[in-house]
């Protein structure tokens, strides 16, 4: 018995990183998953889970390619219970020098592709009687940074409001909604495996000494799908390896 025995949930960036990692935990627990992504990687991602998973390509700045993602979950499982809007982008610029055109994407991306995510995911779920929402927002979402991130941890920061609004409106309705704050995590986006190793600086600021897995991340999002969280929502957890809990020294 896993701890997602029949549900279903919709995933996208489940190309790579942490969205593939949750769709193998997802699986693994007992889920059906629609993993998403724009890349075509969600093709390998779904080939490889086997039955359990259905792949389906889409831009999620797209309104009418969200919607279409959400259809197509209700047609391959008959249901969603779950939606994890895993899919961002990431990069620097300093703020003098940052365009509306790249902040743009950065806002288009990482918060409207989530509002959207959101949004369909509600219309979807609540004639089932609710479900759970899960947003990837970010460490630098809830502070700044050193980098020139301005654009990136807007984008984020507002994941984390919208999330909550997502709870105290829907609550009462069945939905929950919390935000995951990754810290340092050895995705593609990072560097890849072994990313830790190559910057020591930035681990040496991790009181944990390493950066995380994608796998980890994947665990802490299958915890508050199930229903052994079923009094958590609203909630901003950063998986971070404990980075945001001390002062810089």
């Amino acid at each position: 018995m896993g701890e997602l025995d029949g549900k279903v949930a919709v995933i996208t960036g489940a190309g790579s990183g942490m969205g593939r990692a949750a769709a193998e935990v997802f699986v693994r627990e007992g889920a059906k998953v629609l993993a998403a992504d724009r890349s075509g990687a969600q093709e390998e991602t779904a080939a490889a889970l086997g039955d359990a998973a259905s792949p389906f390509q889409v831009d999620v700045s797209d309104e009418a390619q969200v919607e279409a993602m959400f259809g197509a979950a209700v047609d391959a499982f008959g249901k969603v219970d779950a939606v994890l809007n895993v899919a961002g982008i990431a990069g620097a610029s300093p703020l003098a020098d940052l365009t509306v055109e790249d902040f743009d994407r950065f806002i288009g991306v990482n918060l409207t592709g989530v509002m959207l995510g959101t949004k369909h995911g509600i219309r979807t779920m609540l004639p089932t009687g609710g479900g759970v929402i899960l947003n990837w927002s970010s460490t630098g979402g809830m502070n700044g940074s050193r980098l020139p991130t301005a654009a990136y941890s807007a984008s984020k920061a507002g994941v984390i409001s919208l999330t909550k609004a997502a709870a105290i409106e829907y609550g009462g309705q069945g939905i929950r909604a919390n935000t995951i704050c990754p810290g340092f995590v050895e995705t593609a986006m990072s560097g890849g495996k072994g990313a830790s190793e190559r910057f020591p600086a930035l681990v040496g600021a991790i009181p944990l000494g390493r950066g995380g897995q994608p796998e980890e991340v994947g665990e802490l999002a299958s915890f508050l799908a199930s229903d052994r969280a079923t009094y958590i929502t609203g909630s901003l957890i950063a998986i971070d390896g404990g980075s945001t809990c001390m002062l810089p020294s």
